[in-house]
């Protein structure tokens, strides 16, 4: 649920998006128009969401950790059930999922806890792609590798720790990551760091995906800083997600687009 503060940045970026018909730039448009806007129904979307019901049904419990390491409740575990209902929405993982399916990638590099919802997203988008999905908590790992179990998914490796620690090592075995997506962060320090970490490996076809980027004042800031990064030449703020390219052929522009 928004707060005030969100609930008024929905409403500029309503007034600001445009949607297909305000674009010029060709690669944005073709995006949007084959990509984006493609709300169609597809097979593979329903055993994924059946997985988030039981998800959303599950009263096991498990302990979460925040990135230094500490229990963030030392006197109860959270039901898996509970994280479910926090995981992004069926409309924003199948946006992603057409986006993968579009760029066709070898490399992905995930960071965040989905309980196995949207990496699955991405490895049927995917399934000639080499996934890495990192989080830094055990407990939410044995609960994806459970998921990706359960929908024969075998194209993932699943790393326990922290992202900017895991970081070098993976961009030494992906010369160039095709896809990198950054969800569950919610300070500006820590967005910064993983951006520019990845963006000396980028090439002109990856995609950067970053969640949560209107939660909080420092989200906004670090969206703000790279968009005006002069090596990023295309942003797509969705909103719930925003989008960064490095095409570096293109001219530089920012777009807010309705979703």
């Amino acid at each position: 649920m928004m707060n005030l503060q969100q609930a008024m940045d929905f409403l500029k970026y309503r007034l600001k998006a445009k949607n297909r018909h305000g674009i010029h730039s060709p690669f944005v448009y073709r995006l949007l128009d084959k990509v984006i806007y493609d709300f169609r129904a597809k097979s593979v979307y329903h055993d994924i969401e059946k997985l988030r019901a039981e998800l959303l049904e599950d009263e096991r419990e498990i302990l979460l950790t925040d990135r230094d390491g500490k229990s963030i409740n030392t006197d109860k575990r959270i039901k898996i059930k509970s994280c479910a209902g926090n995981l992004r929405s069926a409309s924003v993982l199948q946006l992603i999922y057409r986006l993968v399916e579009d760029l066709k990638p070898r490399h992905i590099i995930e960071s965040g806890s989905s309980l196995g919802i949207s990496t699955a997203y991405l490895a049927k988008a995917a399934p000639q792609a080499k996934i890495i999905h990192i989080e830094d908590n055990r407990e939410t790992v044995s609960i994806t590798a459970e998921t990706l179990r359960k929908l024969n998914i075998q194209n993932v490796e699943l790393k326990s720790g922290d992202f900017t620690d895991l970081l070098p090592g993976l961009l030494r075995d992906f010369s160039e990551p095709d896809i990198v997506i950054i969800e569950g962060v919610k300070r500006k320090d820590h967005v910064l760091n993983y951006f520019n970490g990845c963006l000396p490996a980028l090439s002109s076809n990856s995609m950067m995906v970053f969640g949560n980027i209107y939660q909080n004042n420092e989200m906004k800031e670090a969206w703000s800083e790279i968009k005006s990064h002069p090596e990023v030449t295309v942003t797509l703020d969705l909103f719930q997600i925003g989008l960064v390219f490095v095409r570096r052929a293109q001219a530089k522009e920012d777009f807010t687009i309705r979703f």
